[in-house]
């Protein structure tokens, strides 16, 4: 405790805020697992399924839009703990008799828990802009890749997670605990979270919530496809061919998809010293875009591998363990980005903007994963990512090649 104390305010801060950002990930983890085994054990079809995430997609894009005005109206600790209140109850809806879990009625579960997480991890996000100095950019590199990458580690053990849970305790009681744990979680950072964390000095009108600045605007498009491209197979279409292709069970699709999004979280975390940070490289457009031209290639492997009929069960395993370390690198460099380029009086305006663009994109990749899974099969998912992330490649030419400015948009 003698040494917590010690270190500055800005690092108990930052200490407080991963934190939080880590439970809710956890959870948030574990009831997107639940969900898909537990309606795939009921007999869903894929698409259906899907459905079930569709307000949980399309909520996250309006919350990041508002949420960023939120943000800087209301400051990032509001923000956050309202977030985490909201996940409670979501949870606490599906704590209903098996008998009232219709699709209409998980929906709107998903939907509250949509808002809950994108409140939560913009407000995470953009809380970092205002810990560190401005002129550390390599600095700021690492807190955001240790920030995401560890969140993004918890949530693939929340996958395991929920397998676990949905296995031992039921579907009811797995909920039941991980409404109690997260309740202790909020009591906690309504204490410890500082009440002007981000809030704007000069107050945004409400058609501020659309970035004006051209790097933040090619990012967000980038972001967009980059994350459809995963979601197109990953949400749904993955976890059900596993379990009726491969004949897996519900220990073991948890237990894949939690090493692959564990290792893809490990990734994020050391991306910086990938990308060349530790050699005082700070990445710009140029490495955005060639690192999104390597990913590319390997779903068009893989779709090929399922196509053929060659080695498909190795090639698929072990295609997607390495496009998900290539996949972290991306997704760490773009998160590193949009700290970089927002601005620094309202951060979360142009943080809220860019994370829509997120929440569209997998809102479109989920979408996707459950329809094209049904139509055609996980070969189609796969074409589509890679057809995604040439996409974002091609946007990711408009990107800066040198760090610009500070926007000043907010």
């Amino acid at each position: 405790m003698g040494r917590l104390a010690r270190l500055s305010p800005d690092i108990r801060q930052y200490m407080v805020v991963t934190g939080n950002y880590w439970a809710f990930t956890l959870t948030d983890g574990a009831l997107r697992m639940l969900v898909v085994l537990y309606f795939h054990d009921l007999g869903y079809s894929p698409l259906a399924i899907a459905m079930l995430f569709l307000f949980y997609e399309i909520f996250g894009v309006i919350t990041n839009l508002v949420g960023g005005w939120l943000g800087a109206h209301l400051g990032l600790n509001r923000t956050m703990n309202i977030g985490l209140f909201l996940q409670i109850v979501a949870l606490s809806l599906l704590l209903v008799p098996a008998s009232m879990l219709t699709v209409a009625w998980v929906m709107a579960a998903q939907a509250l828990s949509g808002i809950a997480k994108d409140l939560n991890k913009m407000s995470a996000k953009s809380a970092i802009k205002h810990l560190v100095p401005s002129e550390a950019q390599g600095q700021l590199y690492r807190w955001v890749a240790i920030l995401t990458g560890s969140k993004n580690a918890l949530k693939g053990a929340g996958f395991f997670l929920g397998g676990m849970l949905l296995s031992i305790f039921g579907f009811q009681g797995a909920v039941l605990g991980m409404a109690g744990a997260l309740l202790l979680v909020w009591l906690s950072s309504l204490v410890m979270l500082k009440s002007d964390l981000g809030k704007a000095k000069n107050k945004p009108r409400f058609q501020d919530i659309f970035s004006k600045s051209r790097a933040v605007n090619y990012l967000s498009a980038a972001r967009l496809f980059l994350f459809g491209s995963r979601d197109v197979w990953f949400v749904v279409a993955l976890p059900v061919f596993l379990a009726s292709e491969f004949g897996w069970d519900h220990w073991t699709v948890g237990g894949f998809l939690a090493l692959w999004v564990i290792g893809y979280g490990f990734v994020q975390g050391i991306a910086p010293r990938i990308t060349g940070s530790s050699r005082g490289v700070v990445p710009d457009g140029r490495q955005a875009m060639k690192w999104a031209l390597l990913l590319g290639l390997l779903p068009a492997v893989i779709a090929l591998s399922l196509t053929v009929d060659w080695y498909p069960q190795v090639i698929l395993l072990g295609g997607l363990m390495l496009f998900g370390v290539l996949f972290a690198v991306n997704s760490s460099l773009h998160s590193y980005l949009i700290i970089s380029y927002a601005g620094e009086d309202g951060v979360s305006l142009d943080v809220g903007f860019y994370y829509m663009a997120n929440a569209m994109g997998r809102l479109t990749g989920t979408v996707l994963s459950g329809w094209l899974f049904q139509e055609y099969g996980l070969a189609v998912c796969l074409w589509v990512s890679s057809g995604f992330i040439a996409l974002t490649a091609l946007i990711s030419v408009g990107l800066p090649r040198i760090r610009p400015a500070v926007s000043q948009s907010a």
